[in-house]
């Protein structure tokens, strides 16, 4: 008899526990994450009335791929795109709401006497807000069209990718095991510097790549090529010293800006289901019941760190970031529990073998608890609010309000020298990072083949003209891009005072060039002194005059802005630039997708007459690839149409509550059987008085409602296609299509 093994006899556990508990946490309506943990108790050693997991170490091995594919979907979610266009606000609030929860947390830890490791990750661990739980309580609550849920939502954008960077720094604290600035401000600028060149090397190969093999992309394809890329991403993260969660983030956000972006998260979303459902359970195997009755006071005490913590920190924070104070307490109401990024954090502690095994189950234990909690807290806020502001001293109020009110417009006016040395330092950080790059590569890689495989002089020629003509490019934008600007004319003509530090940039940047030539120059010859200055000047004029580098980096630059932003050419950028500046105003954006079966669908926007009804405006209109900016009134509205709606928050609710009542209602329809069409053979009979007329006279389409679609030959030579002129005589053998009830109110013969 044959034997499973036991990975397979694991798997078959944790995915019965993990369905029964979904179905279970369905029907409650809370968050399947809860569920999951709960499956992984029951299926864990520490629940010993039930059948266990036996191979723990293969089943964590499964729950680290989870935690990838969680990433990665992340990632395809996440847009840099998204930072810039939200405003100031929800960055500042994000900024503030980290710091204070992880010295919350570090503080909490300290009070207890736990090992410093403990407290720092307990600190990231507390300072990360659950986006899934989060949405679903918004959705449930019908809030997400209201002003503090979008900022909430731009607030959980900031964090999750500050997340990724604390889980690069507490990586490289765990394996220091102190604490060194230097070190961490290197751990930082390494960092920086690979995100840049994976984000711009990325953007730049991958959907050239995507476009090319796009005929070849069926679902199956797309999805392996996908996953490929993001494992290969892993490899290279984990290679030079970050996490894999890194490198699947860092994938996830690569294609997130490529047109295949959806296709890719809604191919990928089966597998991440899986697979995280997986790594939740093993969240949930980690729950020792004894340890958090061991742990009852430190469970609480973290418990009220994060309440209190979150509405009194993030309150401030959002105060600081310009919002009123109700809107700011509603954020800061949201806020208060811990998710997804506290078990992966917690994983990470426990894999690098820096936290105690106390910490994963009290982890767990605030989670369900602060989860549970979330729906109550939010409706806390505006009673809290009201109650504060009753008491709140009015000069202290006004000054709220003044502040809020003149909060700093995003929209503001630039000077030229801002707008100027902020496009010169971008470009200097990516050109010089991939010149880096360059140089790294050719160094460590290019230089011991090429100069292994010819001989010694002949070697370090190729080699350092094959390295110089790939930085060349881009040496030429580092030092000469931006130098004809607009900006750069204007500061030029408006004061001879502007001149000096003009210059003393451009030398700065032509320096910086000649360091890298000098570099490869002096690295492959040993030169020195003159003869390493004069090739490097010579080098630099020709780079500068060249057109032909000229045309090539603007062909290089074009087409990264050109992938960079082809998602949004594709689909008309339905969100304008504005949409984040509305965010710090009374009024705010909404998009919302007609539904089929609403009472205004097929009319124009004249005769809907929303602005009268709900108070709302539309601004804007995606149909298919289609953008109509500024709609008038005989402009039609069809099911289908994405719409880009303003107004108030309570405009924006009444309106949301029409378009979800229509849709429930379209879910909720049930299709008539009877209706559906039946294909039935029918005898032409002398009584059914059809003999001797055409198909035409007959009228069977329009009397009788069916239609013939073939008519049995007699020579049985099977069936004929009906034509208008046929003649139907005594026992001539039709078939018709009809609905049932229809085909009955056919004259009287032999049906079949």
């Amino acid at each position: 008899m044959s034997t499973l093994a036991p990975l397979i006899d694991d798997l078959a556990l944790i995915l019965i526990c993990a369905g029964v508990m979904t179905l279970i946490f369905k029907k409650l309506k809370q968050p399947l994450v809860l569920g999951y943990i709960v499956a992984g108790f029951l299926a864990s050693p520490n629940m010993p009335w039930m059948p266990s997991v036996t191979d723990l170490e293969n089943v964590h091995q499964w729950s680290e791929i989870g935690v990838l594919f969680l990433l990665f979907a992340l990632g395809l979610e996440f847009s840099f795109k998204k930072i810039m266009k939200m405003g100031a606000a929800p960055i500042i609030a994000a900024c503030a709401i980290i710091f204070c929860m992880m010295s919350v947390g570090f503080a909490t830890g300290q009070a207890f006497g736990w090992e410093s490791m403990d407290c720092i990750f307990l600190g990231g661990m507390l300072a990360m807000s659950s986006t899934t739980i989060i949405f679903k309580a918004f959705d449930d609550m019908g809030l997400r069209q209201q002003k503090f849920a979008g900022l909430v939502l731009g607030v959980l954008i900031i964090e999750d990718i500050l997340a990724i960077v604390l889980m690069v720094m507490l990586s490289t604290l765990a394996v220091s095991r102190h604490f060194e600035g230097m070190q961490m401000f290197g751990s930082i600028a390494k960092l920086g510097f690979f995100l840049v060149l994976w984000f711009v090397v990325g953007i730049y190969l991958i959907p050239l790549f995507l476009r090319k093999v796009k005929q070849l992309m069926s679902d199956e394809t797309m999805l392996i090529v996908s996953v490929g890329l993001c494992f290969g991403m892993v490899v290279i993260a984990t290679s030079v010293g970050f996490s894999p969660a890194f490198g699947a983030f860092i994938m996830g956000s690569i294609l997130a800006e490529t047109v295949e972006a959806e296709r890719i998260e809604h191919l990928v979303s089966p597998v991440k289901d899986l697979f995280g459902a997986i790594f939740f359970v093993s969240v949930g195997m980690m729950v020792d019941v004894s340890l958090i009755v061991q742990y009852a006071i430190p469970i609480v005490c973290i418990i009220l760190a994060i309440m209190l913590g979150q509405t009194i920190f993030s309150t401030i924070g959002f105060l600081l970031a310009g919002q009123p104070l109700k809107t700011a307490m509603q954020c800061s109401f949201s806020l208060t529990q811990i998710g997804e990024f506290a078990f992966i954090l917690a994983t990470l502690g426990t894999s690098l073998g820096v936290t105690s095994d106390f910490l994963y189950p009290i982890v767990v234990a605030v989670s369900v608890f602060t989860t549970f909690t979330t729906p109550y807290m939010i409706r806390l806020a505006v009673p809290a609010y009201n109650t504060i502001e009753r008491h709140l001293p009015a000069r202290l109020k006004s000054y709220l309000d003044r502040y809020a009110s003149g909060a700093p417009e995003t929209a503001s006016q630039e000077n030229h020298w801002r707008s100027f040395l902020m496009d010169v330092l971008r470009t200097m950080l990516i050109y010089g990072v991939l010149c880096v790059a360059i140089v790294a590569l050719s160094v460590h890689f290019f230089y011991p083949l090429i100069t292994g495989l010819l001989p010694e002089m002949w070697g370090q020629v190729t080699f350092a003209l094959l390295t110089i003509s790939a930085l060349a490019p881009f040496l030429r934008a580092l030092m000469m891009k931006k130098m004809y600007s607009a900006d750069f004319q204007a500061l030029w003509n408006d004061n001879n005072f502007n001149r000096a530090p003009l210059v003393s940039l451009i030398v700065l940047r032509v320096i910086i060039g000649c360091w890298f030539i000098g570099f490869v120059l002096g690295y492959t010859f040993h030169w020195t002194g003159l003869l390493l200055v004069v090739p490097v000047i010579c080098i630099i004029f020709l780079m500068i005059s060249s057109r032909s580098l000229k045309r090539q980096s603007q062909h290089l630059e074009q087409t990264f802005t050109d992938n960079l932003n082809q998602r949004e050419k594709r689909s008309g950028a339905l969100r304008p630039r504005y949409a984040g500046k509305l965010m710090e105003r009374n009024i705010h954006l909404s998009v919302f997708t007609i539904p089929v079966g609403i009472a205004w669908a097929g009319r124009t926007l004249a005769q809907a007459g929303l602005g009268q009804k709900y108070g709302v405006h539309v601004a804007a209109i995606q149909r298919g690839t289609q953008r109509i900016n500024i709609p008038n009134g005989n402009t039609l509205l069809l099911p289908g149409d994405r719409i880009q709606v303003i107004g108030s928050d309570e405009q924006l609710q009444a309106f949301s509550n029409v378009i979800e009542g229509a849709a429930q209602k379209v879910r909720e329809s049930v299709v008539d059987t009877t209706e559906e069409m039946a294909l039935r053979r029918y005898v032409v009979e002398e009584q059914s008085g059809f003999i001797g007329k055409t198909l035409r006279d007959c009228g069977i389409r329009e009397r009788y409602n069916c239609l013939i679609v073939g008519i049995e030959d007699k020579g049985n030579k099977g069936l004929l296609s009906p034509v208008p002129g046929h003649v139907f005589e005594v026992d001539d053998v039709i078939w018709v299509v009809g609905t049932p009830e229809a085909i009955k109110g056919l004259p009287s013969s032999a049906l079949s």
